[in-house]
């Protein structure tokens, strides 16, 4: 099973949704970083569970614990091994889902290629795995602020058919995300995503939405061409996020109703550098920074676990209706905001220790 990612910088995740614990080891991380369990848990609350009405009501304090690779308050280049205690675990919700595979869940393509299943909550399927990179991610971060003064902010878009206006980009916080529990900088706009996500909930459905992402900052030169693109890199990142189904950066596929003349960033003298007047490469030209903000999306679909009953078969192709009885999130997508900037953190750290090693 490939749970590792990254080039110079490598991050390994394991561990299942209902187990003892999930956890993340990141190899390649520069020594003599100030690093603390106090560095990564800010990023694990807004990512945990059980933060409103919103999310699912399992409750998890996610408390992160870093077990090697830091001594003294920081890092010693050795690899840097955290833990993530599980604590809300309730397999008995899970038993009488294991004859049959789910709708559009992972039980049927798991099955079909290690020939068994984690007992209960999808295992590594289960968006829970994402804690652990929200941790690594946190520490990536971290490096990335202090050694190239990077900021890395995503919101949520939309939410189903509510979509928000573009926020200032250059001067978005997390603070102004955060203001509101959907994770949207726009106050009408989040209440009406809220309202969205309160209707699907009581009719025991589910809802998608897309993510937004800002990386202030990157310098230009970062980044390889052909297969190792950075929009590439990202892309991959983001792909691996459970339940994403999509992906786009700069203008995305808005790019094909524009003509080139409409959509050429016309270079610029900006103080010391070379800049664009305009961002539809989106921070990206020929699969390498250009020194632009980067901006990306990432599309989520509606959570596959419902709480209406569902018709499936079970492995022996009989009919069956499920009832879940498993606590899920009606939409992903406010959860989803720091699982967006933990995967970009952990992107363009590895771009900046490779690029660090070809110069």
């Amino acid at each position: 099973m490939a749970s590792t990612f990254g080039s110079v910088l490598r991050v390994t995740t394991f561990g299942e949704s209902h187990g003892a614990f999930v956890g993340a080891v990141i190899d390649g991380l520069p020594a003599r970083l100030a690093l603390s369990e106090a560095d990564l848990q800010p990023q694990l609350d807004r990512r945990r569970p059980g933060q409103s009405d919103l999310t699912t009501p399992r409750s998890e304090p996610d408390r992160v614990q870093i077990v090697s690779g830091v001594e003294k308050g920081l890092t010693l280049g050795s690899p840097v091994a955290l833990v993530i205690a599980n604590r809300d675990m309730r397999p008995e919700d899970y038993g009488e889902l294991l004859g049959a595979p789910r709708p559009s869940h992972a039980d049927f393509t798991y099955r079909a290629k290690y020939g068994v299943l984690a007992s209960s909550g999808g295992g590594r399927a289960s968006a829970r795995e994402t804690a652990a990179r929200v941790a690594a991610g946190a520490a990536a971060e971290k490096m990335l602020r202090e050694r190239h003064g990077i900021e890395i902010v995503a919101w949520v878009r939309s939410v189903g058919n509510v979509t928000a206006p573009d926020p200032d980009l250059a001067a978005l916080t997390r603070e102004a995300v955060d203001r509101h529990p959907v994770r949207c900088p726009d106050p009408a706009t989040a209440e009406q995503m809220a309202g969205a996500i309160r209707g699907v909930k009581e009719e025991g459905d589910s809802v998608g939405g897309i993510v937004a992402c800002v990386c202030r900052n990157v310098p230009a030169g970062w980044g390889d061409p052909i297969f190792d693109k950075l929009n590439a890199r990202l892309a991959w990142a983001m792909c691996s996020i459970p339940a994403t189904h999509g992906f786009e950066w700069g203008s995305g596929f808005a790019a094909t109703r524009m003509r080139g003349s409409e959509h050429n960033d016309i270079f610029i003298k900006k103080g010391e550098r070379l800049g664009t007047t305009t961002n539809r490469s989106g921070g990206i030209q020929g699969g390498i920074s250009n020194g632009e903000p980067i901006v990306f999306r990432v599309a989520f679909k509606p959570p596959a676990t419902i709480s209406r009953p569902q018709q499936t078969v079970d492995w022996a192709g009989g009919d069956v209706t499920l009832q879940p009885k498993g606590r899920h999130d009606p939409c992903v997508v406010p959860r989803a905001v720091p699982v967006v900037e933990a995967m970009a953190a952990l992107v363009l750290a590895d771009a900046a220790l490779m690029a660090a090693a070809v110069r």
